[in-house]
């Protein structure tokens, strides 16, 4: 895509490492043999995606694609607890939708100012062995290994948020339209796909006017560009969160009844919702001859079909005044045009609960445990420690694990998979791969 506009990235995030908890006594002069006194890890940082109006694209993300929270600290002795990692906010558009690129679930949908989702959950940091000293057992040497941050692979995906969207054939004059519409200064050139990446501009309605509308320019589609032809396919989401559609149709073209039909068969291709929003037709180039000639038949073409035209020049200004009061009249109240274009805080992200539930399956020689809490708990244990190692174990009892591995055939000597953690199936002990 030329220039600087982006609006779809691929990034990778990973919550920060819970810190480790500590496994230490106290040490005074006159106890010889101290209670266990080990303080527990921090927590690591959580990734958040917040919205930032002042931006517009996705190019923060064009080279680095990779980004982790910071971890946890360690426990330390005397119950001291490590510190908590910093969070991690990363700014995006308004706009802007967020999905889990291996499964393409839309995980938040981040359409209003400072809305804020969390896309990657920082590990629970490890407990220290204070926690676990009993009546029968008062000097433990277990303590937790703090928990890994939440990974994905996430894919950013930019809708413009535009009150107002200009869509027509390449060279149909919409940057030359905005141009007189609005304060911006598009790049304009006299040949087909001109514009590569979409233009915004402030709609500027007169003086007694406090309302400030968008206004956006999408690049020029082509027959066939709801299948992905040409650039269309990549521009069409863009007009979807639009309140209006202006289709400007260049009056001077070879035939202007068959522009019009081609950009319509697009927008129905593409999702026949945009045919339901409101819109005004805008029939461009009237200073020429050829459009002049052409106006009347296809002014009445567009009446039959209930629908709004308008003949200006965007060249010459004829007629910009009367687009102008008329987009006025068709845009809503400075509240409504306050609020985005569509219902807000649509976040569906769901996170897994930490549940019991787990399975157990044989898979190329590799026997696979499945589940959110055995897997936590396999990533949290220190298997160099015995005390440490024997209480997972014990674990996996208790949680049925054991018993569905040897249902599902597992020998002595055989690799199980927790997770990231690869063990040596043992009846009695479990030694880490």
């Amino acid at each position: 895509m030329a220039g600087m506009f982006l609006d779809r990235v691929k990034i990778w995030v990973r919550g920060g490492d819970g810190g480790d908890g500590a496994a230490t006594f106290r040490r005074e002069a006159h106890v010889p043999r101290g209670g266990p006194d080990g303080g527990d890890g921090g927590r690591g940082g959580s990734i958040y995606l917040v919205t930032d109006p002042g931006q517009t694209t996705l190019r923060d993300y064009q080279h680095r694609h990779h980004y982790r929270g910071e971890p946890g600290g360690r426990g330390m002795g005397d119950k001291r607890h490590g510190k908590a990692g910093r969070d991690l906010v990363l700014s995006v558009p308004p706009g802007t939708g967020v999905y889990d690129d291996a499964s393409g679930d839309l995980l938040a949908d981040l359409v209003a100012r400072d809305q804020r989702v969390l896309v990657a959950r920082g590990g629970r940091g490890g407990l220290g062995n204070v926690h676990f000293a009993t009546s029968t057992h008062q000097t433990p040497r277990h303590a937790q290994n703090g928990e890994p941050g939440a990974e994905h692979w996430l894919r950013l995906e930019l809708r413009l948020i535009a009150e107002v969207g200009l869509v027509g054939l390449p060279n149909a004059g919409k940057s030359t339209l905005l141009a007189a519409l609005t304060a911006a200064k598009p790049k304009i050139a006299d040949y087909p796909f001109t514009t590569l990446a979409p233009n915004l501009g402030v709609l500027d309605l007169g003086d007694e006017d406090e309302r400030r509308p968008t206004i956006a320019d999408v690049p020029g589609l082509i027959e066939g560009a709801s299948a992905g032809a040409g650039l269309g396919h990549a521009f069409l989401r863009h007009v979807e969160r639009t309140r209006i559609l202006v289709h400007v149709v260049d009056g001077a073209s070879r035939d202007p009844e068959w522009d019009f039909n081609v950009i319509r068969d697009e927008l129905q291709a593409h999702d026949p919702a945009l045919l339901a929003k409101p819109m005004l037709v805008v029939f461009n180039k009237l200073d020429l001859p050829e459009a002049q000639a052409a106006w009347l038949a296809f002014r009445r073409a567009r009446e039959r079909q209930g629908l709004a035209a308008l003949a200006v020049s965007a060249e010459s200004r004829l007629g910009i005044p009367e687009l102008r009061e008329t987009l006025a009249e068709m845009l809503p109240d400075a509240d409504e045009l306050a609020a985005p274009p569509e219902p807000a805080g649509i976040v569906i992200h769901r996170f897994e609960s930490a549940g019991q539930a787990f399975t157990a399956d044989h898979d190329t020689g590799v026997y696979r445990v499945r589940g959110r809490r055995i897997e936590r708990l396999a990533a949290q244990t220190n298997f160099d420690n015995e005390e440490s190692a024997e209480r997972f174990q014990r674990d996996l009892a208790r949680l049925g694990v054991d018993a569905e591995l040897r249902r599902a055939g597992v020998r002595p000597g055989d690799t199980v998979r927790i997770g990231g953690i690869e063990l040596e199936w043992e009846p009695e002990t479990w030694e880490a791969r």
